[in-house]
């Protein structure tokens, strides 16, 4: 039975649901962000090369991806609320296996899988959730749950750091998995709409109780968004494809300066509790930029892939000059440029995608640009690992990152030549044919 209520409230009970969406970013993005302050300790537990250790972070991020369409998958068949209890549970699991340490394969599977299946079954719905309670204030609604990720991030750095100070990094992984729980908290306060997840009024016919004629599941409407988590035809288009390489790329250079800023900062003698206001710098000049770009992109004064490119342009110059870095201060001020370029990036990358292929396949473009884009933040980190350790010096892992970004922004470079070309073309294929006929009076001839 279709729910009368099929509108978004915009507002009431959507604000207590954008609260919690809030709470689940801080919950599980920023975790991730702020884990390189555990970096250290689990090398030096297990005497391990940076390459080998930066697999933990790999695993969570490619798993965190890869996760995100079977999340909105399972949305449609169960709740947003089911599916975010559901990676509560996950993420603390991960964080307390990870607390036993027995081995690095250990922690691949559980502070990594684990994990990072729990941070996409949280995340995913979560932002999912408060596009079905608002449509005119969308907007803003996202922009300040996705806030919560930056505003956690600047708490974590310095209470991880105390944390494991006072525990070790085991008892810390143990805390902070205990704190993750809260996420099952968030997830009850996900009330689903009559009409949400996706396609909730088609879940709801299936409880109907027989008899009352709404119990029939229309299996022919419902096929079709169950099975197409994907549109692979889109690899078909050559202005997706490119997207999806800058993609690639980009989720390569990504996680990896918040992985090594840390281990840098430790090889330039800074104290560990200067360090750790590093991550919370970052954190906070990447909420500024986030809100910044955003309003700058709603002004439609810059087209956004140029906007992109731009940025990108500014966070790989950024990386390439913080290794310059040789005390606190340069290295907080150079943390601060990357961060705040970074923030400008986020804001927009996903509005690009849009643009690129459409509102109408925005859906399975997302899933499958999430998809695609799992590959480069699972190389990434070990491979940046691996330049530092053939190094012996961190530095090696930022102009890695840079020199990645700044291939990247070619990729953007050639998708706006290419969306420039076919929109010249479409325009000449649009022009009136001019009529054969050489005179007016001929073409009336003809008519009559």
């Amino acid at each position: 039975m279709q729910a009368k209520d099929s509108n978004p409230p915009d507002g009431g009970y959507g604000w207590v649901v954008v609260v919690s969406a809030f709470m689940v970013m801080g919950l599980t993005v920023a975790v991730l962000k702020t884990f390189g302050l555990f970096f250290v300790e689990i090398q030096q537990h297990f005497d391990e090369l940076a390459s080998t250790t930066s697999w933990i972070t790999s695993v969570t991020i490619a798993v965190f991806h890869l996760g995100a369409p079977v999340a909105s998958s399972l949305c449609v068949q169960y709740t947003h609320r089911t599916v975010v209890i559901t990676g509560g549970l996950l993420a603390f699991s991960g964080m307390a296996l990870g607390f036993f340490g027995l081995n690095m394969v250990w922690m691949y599977a559980t502070t990594g899988f684990l994990q990072g299946l729990g941070i996409s079954f949280s995340w995913t719905p979560a932002i999912s959730i408060v596009s079905h309670y608002f449509s005119k204030k969308r907007a803003l609604a996202n922009a300040i749950a996705s806030a919560g990720e930056c505003a956690f991030a600047f708490m974590f750095g310095p209470f991880f750091q105390w944390l494991i100070s006072q525990y070790g990094w085991k008892g810390a992984l143990l805390i902070i998995g205990g704190i993750q729980l809260n996420i099952c908290v968030c997830g009850v306060l996900m009330r689903p709409l009559a009409s949400s997840c996706l396609l909730e009024a088609s879940h709801c016919e299936t409880k109907t109780p027989p008899g009352t004629g709404a119990s029939r599941t229309d299996k022919e409407d419902e096929s079709p968004i169950m099975h197409k988590t994907f549109n692979w035809m889109l690899v078909r288009r050559p202005e997706f494809v490119l997207y999806a390489i800058f993609g690639i790329l980009a989720a390569m250079s990504f996680f990896v300066p918040p992985l090594f800023l840390v281990p840098l900062s430790y090889s330039l003698g800074i104290d560990e509790s200067w360090t750790a206001s590093l991550l919370s710098i970052l954190a906070m000049v990447d909420f500024g930029g986030r809100l910044l770009c955003g309003w700058y992109a709603n002004l439609h004064v810059t087209k956004t892939i140029h906007l992109l490119a731009m940025t990108i342009t500014l966070i790989s110059t950024s990386l390439m000059l913080l290794p310059l870095a040789n005390n606190y201060l340069s290295l907080a001020i150079f943390t601060g440029f990357y961060g705040f370029f970074f923030g400008t990036t986020v804001a927009i990358h996903i509005t690009v995608l849009a643009d690129v292929v459409g509102m109408p396949e925005f859906d399975n473009a997302l899933g499958l640009f999430m998809l695609i884009r799992s590959t480069g933040g699972f190389v990434g980190p070990p491979l940046a690992g691996l330049i530092v350790d053939m190094a012996g010096d961190y530095r090696a892992g930022f102009y890695m990152a840079g020199a990645t970004l700044v291939l990247s922004a070619g990729f953007l470079v050639m998708l706006d030549r290419l969306q420039q070309r076919k929109k010249r073309g479409s325009k000449i294929r649009t022009k009136p044919e001019k009529s054969t006929l050489p005179y007016p009076s001929l073409l009336i001839l003809k008519h009559q």
